[in-house]
């Protein structure tokens, strides 16, 4: 689906914003709520909402919504409307909550987004923002791969059967000329399924030679003795790609639009603090993950992770497009019609 003619001119004012190289994807809870920021006293409710629900990974890659949650933004932004979340650690359970309702807007990766508007028909959601850009690494054992050649014959983990990763490194497998069966994952190189939770100890252990995998999980491997032989980066113009959007049940923004609005304005200006505040922000991003998951990121993995992503109020558009075409041609999604899963009149609005 290519970006219609508008969208194209709102992304190129969205483009011109600063960019600023950032966070990564950490482990996540399970999905509850959490309640922070207090209500200002007598302060007016958005839109007349008691709450709104707010979604998001426990994963620094979600480095917006936890920055924006610590420091109380989202909560300023809605005035007397309580900001609630909930957090999560996979796509399609935060699809399933904003289906039933149990969240108005989320921050999610491109893949469960495009399955979740296209299993619905295009009922369910709209994107109606950015959030991050970059991040996933191609990490391996150098006593094991030397070259990029090397992989051919080895086994490479990758999070889950269809998420972003996967159909990344599938795609880059087929542009190698190499064949691999998508579903079983075997071939001239062996996909191997597995958590982000687990993925360092499989590769201590030697079951895997290797990840195609999401920040802090590159930067844990790396820390394990792993070696950085591809950023994903390199592959797309600009070195720009979409890990990370915001996303509104389609009822919701119907119905409530000046709280999208006050959402936005919130992510938009978290960014803004973030390019303005980095070490501050990555404290601030860090402690929320802590408090989400129970477990702070040691240094040694945040620093490097925190390197490797960009904030972006963009939602790139024209990488989405190609990340559901590399699905097509890898037999995992049948040719999905993504006209309408952006509006972007909310943001352009705020910008």
């Amino acid at each position: 689906m290519p970006a219609t003619s508008a969208l194209r001119r709102t992304l190129a004012v969205i483009a011109a914003l600063p960019l600023l190289t950032l966070a990564a994807c950490g482990y996540g809870s399970q999905a509850k709520d959490d309640d922070t920021a207090k209500i200002a006293a007598g302060a007016e409710k958005t839109d007349g909402l008691d709450s709104v629900r707010i979604g998001y990974f426990g994963n620094i890659t979600h480095a917006t919504p936890l920055v924006a949650n610590q420091k109380g933004f989202f909560q300023k932004a809605l005035g007397g409307t309580e900001a609630k979340y909930a957090v999560f650690n996979a796509g399609p359970s935060e699809i399933e909550a904003l289906n039933s309702g149990s969240i108005d807007i989320g921050w999610i990766g491109p893949s469960p987004a495009i399955n979740g508007y296209t299993k619905s028909g295009g009922r369910n959601l709209r994107i109606v923002g950015g959030s991050a850009s970059g991040g996933v690494k191609l990490v391996v054992n150098p006593d094991k791969i030397k070259t990029l050649e090397d992989v051919k014959g080895k086994r490479i983990a990758t999070p889950q059967l269809g998420n972003t990763q996967d159909v990344a490194f599938l795609n880059w497998i087929a542009e190698q000329g190499w064949k691999v069966d998508a579903q079983s994952g075997k071939g001239d190189v062996t996909v191997v399924r597995s958590d982000n939770k687990v993925t360092p100890n499989a590769y201590r252990s030697g079951s895997v030679d290797g990840a195609w995998v999401p920040e802090p999980t590159a930067s844990r491997l790396v820390a394990e003795g792993g070696k950085v032989l591809l950023d994903e980066s390199a592959l797309w113009p600009d070195e720009k790609f979409v890990i990370t959007n915001i996303i509104v049940s389609q009822k919701f923004l119907k119905e409530h639009p000046k709280a999208v609005q006050a959402v936005l304005q919130a992510s938009v200006g978290t960014n803004a603090w973030i390019t303005a505040n980095p070490d501050e922000a990555k404290a601030a991003a860090n402690a929320q993950l802590e408090k989400d998951s129970g477990k702070a990121l040691p240094a040694d993995v945040l620093d490097p992770a925190w390197e490797s992503i960009r904030v972006t109020d963009d939602p790139l558009a024209a990488t989405l497009d190609a990340e559901a075409d590399h699905a097509v041609k890898a037999g995992l999604l049948e040719q999905p019609d993504l006209n309408g899963i952006y509006d972007l009149t909310l943001l352009n609005k705020v910008l």
